[in-house]
């Protein structure tokens, strides 16, 4: 052979091969990161700590609606059940916080936790009050959002008010007619 089939015998030629995917076999990606979770659970309990949220948790009365024998009773059930809700709470804020020593698949399972929480106290009604987010410089963009909205309404506003008036022409009265 001569030098130049050699060479050209010798060439690497890279292929690329790309596999057909089955759309039924591919797992959806989730809607909130892992990242956005563990935000969204931050402005959560700081908003709570800060008393800019209010969490209306089920009280012994609600939660004896569920069992109304339980009433009869002297010891009522559903007072310790009140109870045992707002102590998962705050051992699971506990965790989040790293107050409470845990494992960082503990902590993970608080933080899932937590946004369940959210979730259910959100779509249950019983939070009063907006989650204020942490985010400073996305709070000062929405309160210039806010403040040149206001801005734009008071000179509309003033333009109306300090507009000149067109005077009034007065109009003849039509002429009664008489039958």
């Amino acid at each position: 052979m001569s030098k130049e089939n050699q060479s050209s015998a010798e060439k690497i030629i890279n292929v690329k091969i790309r596999r057909k995917t089955d759309p039924q076999n591919t797992v959806p990606s989730p809607l909130f990161s892992e990242e956005e979770i563990h935000k969204y659970v931050t402005e959560f309990v700081a908003s709570w700590i800060r008393g800019d949220i209010i969490i209306r948790f089920p009280t012994a009365a609600e939660l004896a609606k569920k069992t109304p024998l339980s009433i009869a009773f002297p010891t009522d059930p559903s007072v310790n059940a009140e109870l045992k809700i707002k102590e998962h709470y705050i051992d699971l804020l506990s965790i989040v916080a790293g107050i409470k020593p845990s494992s960082t698949q503990e902590q993970e399972q608080a933080v899932s936790d937590v946004f369940k929480m959210l979730l259910m106290f959100r779509s249950a009604n019983r939070i009063e009050g907006k989650i204020i987010s942490n985010d400073i410089e996305k709070r000062v963009t929405e309160l210039e959002k806010n403040f040149k909205a206001q801005e734009k309404l008071v000179e509309q506003i003033t333009a109306h008010l300090f507009t000149p008036k067109k005077p009034k022409q007065n109009k003849p009265r039509s002429q009664k007619r008489s039958v």
